[in-house]
């Protein structure tokens, strides 16, 4: 298992810095091999980029509402987003920015919603795989549970010997957050969603814990009759304050572990499927 300390967060920390300042990691060899992921959000896209070790040296994040429950409605957007990155990826690494791309899906839904975009946006697609089963693989779990907090959905992957098991997910994610935020306040939409990611978001918990209320209980349903050690979370809605507490009380027999910042754990996952440096780093 990794350790999320060492191992983890200061790749994740890494990616929140590139995302914000579109610069290149200062300390990338000039030789060094690429990988690129992209992973197709319900609330943003995300292309990484990283090191032969899995570690971010470019990030690129653009809040987009393109994707729905799993389906890419807006698909012309979403292709133009993409290529708006890569365009962007291209003036720091030129000829170095790879032309394969891994990509994922939310469990339950066709692969093919996220390989036509990339496609589409002039790339091959060289892996793909379902949001928890990345991170899954990235954290090298054992006799675990993934719950990712998507933008419409709340996924859940049970973890056995590091193979799924068994995965799910239902509607309620961070959307409907932003959705109750705004009735509460009487804001529109979009407004209500930056307030749910301002920095000064702690006041909000009384309003908003009953949607964390309604995934913990999806969660609950999907573990039922599954022996777990272990809950990871993931998700930009986790960030909240409040969340973990809410699952560590929900699930008292459990561990219950929210990697910081949490945003950037499935994209980092999906950017790292399928590259051999990213797994090669284990923890006795």
């Amino acid at each position: 298992m990794r350790s999320i300390a060492d191992w983890l967060e200061p790749r994740l920390a890494q990616a929140a810095a590139l995302a914000a300042s579109g610069a290149a990691a200062a300390d990338l060899a000039a030789d060094a091999p690429l990988h690129l992921g992209i992973d197709l959000g319900t609330s943003c896209v995300v292309t990484m980029v990283l090191d032969g070790e899995g570690r971010p040296v470019a990030v690129r994040l653009d809040w987009a509402d393109v994707v729905r429950d799993g389906v890419v409605w807006d698909f012309f957007g979403a292709v133009q987003i993409v290529c708006r990155q890569l365009e962007s990826l291209g003036t720091l690494f030129g000829d170095r920015l790879p032309k394969q791309a891994t990509t994922s899906y939310p469990p339950g839904t066709d692969p093919r919603i996220s390989v036509n975009v990339i496609e589409a946006a002039g790339l091959e697609v060289s892996g793909v795989i379902d949001e928890p089963s990345a991170v899954a693989a990235l954290l090298q779990l054992d006799k675990a549970a993934v719950v990712d907090i998507g933008g419409g959905t709340t996924g859940v992957a049970v973890v056995r010997d590091g193979r799924i098991v068994y995965s799910g997910d239902e509607p309620t994610g961070g959307h409907h957050v932003s959705l109750t935020l705004a009735g509460s306040r009487n804001l529109p939409l979009a407004e209500a969603e930056m307030l749910k990611r301002g920095k000064d978001n702690a006041t909000l918990w009384p309003i908003v814990r009953p949607v964390f209320d309604k995934m913990a209980h999806i969660v609950d349903t999907h573990l039922q009759g599954w022996q777990v050690d272990t809950l990871y979370l993931s998700g930009g809605s986790c960030a909240m304050p409040g969340v973990r507490e809410l699952f560590a009380q929900r699930f008292p027999q459990l561990e219950v572990i929210l990697p910081q910042p949490p945003l950037f754990l499935t994209p980092l996952a999906i950017a790292a499927h399928g590259l051999a440096g990213a797994y090669a780093e284990v923890q006795a």
